[in-house]
């Protein structure tokens, strides 16, 4: 059993190598921030659930850039999915897992990409039907080397992995046969959204955009 929603979101993740995680604190910052990634070539987008303008930023760039995919990260409750969903989301991210918000979230009109960082809530989750997860966090839970080792005994998951993902060592886990894309954040550093240097995060997302992933 697969589930549908993977049907879904393999093509999300599949349009480019880096998801940029952004952390929005001033909503006028959320539209040409946006821009910026997809004209550097970033065109999928996950907007955390950590600060409190996140929802009110996904669906201005829903509404005013047409060309992002836009999630929403930090799905921690049903509640935040709900909300996720009646903002317009295409995929919600959580970093773990709870059988109330898998129960939650099934059959629903948008994807929800689950965490897992153990063989065994990999396995878990493929039980439930998900065959793409987030492996979070990924370099304290072993990094590329744990995720290289899970490719030949599960090789049917593949991951998005996500935390202490940097351009040093992307290009490690994109290599991997069981990662499709990964997420970071170094191409929307807090000090450059401040100063509203939109130019210079087009140009570090176009650098991540360049990352190469080999043929599957």
């Amino acid at each position: 059993m697969t589930s549908t929603a993977d049907t879904t979101l393999s093509p999300i993740l599949e349009r480019c190598p880096v998801i940029p995680v952004i952390a929005i604190d001033e909503l006028s910052d959320a539209v040409p921030l946006a821009q910026a990634l997809v004209d550097g070539g970033l065109t999928v987008l996950e907007i955390t659930l950590r600060t409190r303008v996140a929802l009110d930023a996904m669906k201005a760039v829903i509404d005013q850039v047409p060309q992002a995919v836009v999630g929403v990260g930090t799905v921690l409750t049903s509640d935040q999915f709900d909300a996720a969903e009646r903002a317009g989301a295409r995929f919600a991210v959580s970093p773990g897992a709870t059988e109330r918000l898998l129960d939650a979230t099934a059959g629903r009109g948008v994807s929800l990409l689950p965490g897992a960082a153990t063989a065994s809530e990999v396995m878990v989750l493929r039980e439930r039907g998900f065959r793409l997860l987030k492996f979070f966090p990924a370099e304290p839970s072993g990094g590329a080397r744990f995720l290289g080792s899970l490719a030949p005994v599960i090789p049917d998951v593949r991951f998005c992995p996500t935390g202490g993902i940097t351009p040093g060592n992307a290009g490690d886990y994109l290599k991997l046969p069981n990662v499709v894309c990964v997420g970071g954040s170094w191409m929307v550093p807090r000090d450059r959204i401040a100063a509203r240097d939109w130019a210079g995060i087009r140009d570090l997302a176009a650098t991540a955009a360049a990352l190469e992933r080999p043929p599957r």
